[in-house]
């Protein structure tokens, strides 16, 4: 990858991340001087947004929180009317290593992919993982094999760089709710190739997620929802001749 930063932006979707902001933009700009980061505050009521700003980045505030879909939507529309050829997503907690955007972006060009996911799971990384969310992530990978015809060990991975044309895809239509699993199923849907790398994970700077005990099984179950409902959706369209 050169050093070019012209055509890439990075954006983080952000929900009350004031205290973890700062150190992901400042590490964002170590391995890319000069990229442009965009942080959507997702309606944060904390200070996300001042002190995002404070840090040099550019701030779209979300008067409503929309949810972490919404948010990384309206990321990929701005990035797409704007002309940018790439999009590299970070989130605002901390947990994803900047230092791994180079990986996503060459294994990118090299793939000629059109999303490259980063996965905690590929080898060991020594990230610490509940026990629900792990056989979360190992269900929908059994789940999703035959639906993508490959194996993605890390299906819920938020650390993602995306080329233009699955830029066009997402910026016209993106799932809302827990979006990375039904963003595969798109992605295949629409004949786009998609891998992944191993990449590092840390545990959130601060904060809690929102995935938690019988949440954990709650977005199971509408994840389940939203891919069954998208298989449905290709089947018809591809049976009635109206694929795309």
């Amino acid at each position: 990858m050169n050093n070019d930063t012209s055509s890439l932006v990075v954006i983080v979707p952000a929900f009350n991340e004031e205290g973890a902001i700062s150190g992901v933009i400042r590490s964002v700009r170590e391995v890319l001087p000069g990229v442009r980061v965009i942080v959507i505050d997702d309606g944060s009521w904390d200070d996300t947004a001042r002190v995002a700003e404070s840090e040099g980045a550019d701030v779209f505030r979300l008067p409503h929180h929309l949810g972490l879909g919404g948010a990384v939507q309206m990321g990929y529309r701005f990035a797409f009317e704007h002309g940018y050829e790439h999009v590299v997503r970070v989130d605002g907690d901390g947990q994803h290593n900047p230092a791994d955007i180079k990986k996503l972006l060459e294994a990118m060009q090299q793939g000629d992919y059109d999303m490259v996911s980063g996965s905690r799971f590929l080898v060991p990384n020594g990230y610490p993982t509940r026990t629900m969310r792990r056989f979360g992530s190992l269900l929908f990978s059994w789940i999703l094999y035959p639906i993508l015809g490959k194996s993605i060990t890390d299906p819920t991975s938020g650390f993602v760089a995306v080329n233009r044309r699955a830029l066009e895809a997402f910026s016209g239509s993106f799932p809302l709710e827990y979006p990375e699993i039904e963003a595969l199923v798109v992605l295949k849907r629409k004949a786009l190739r998609f891998s992944e790398v191993p990449t590092k994970m840390f545990p959130r700077r601060s904060g809690q997620s929102t995935i938690n005990g019988w949440t954990a099984a709650y977005y199971m179950v509408r994840v389940l929802l939203g891919v069954f409902v998208n298989v449905i959706k290709y089947e018809s369209r591809y049976h009635t001749g109206t694929r795309g």
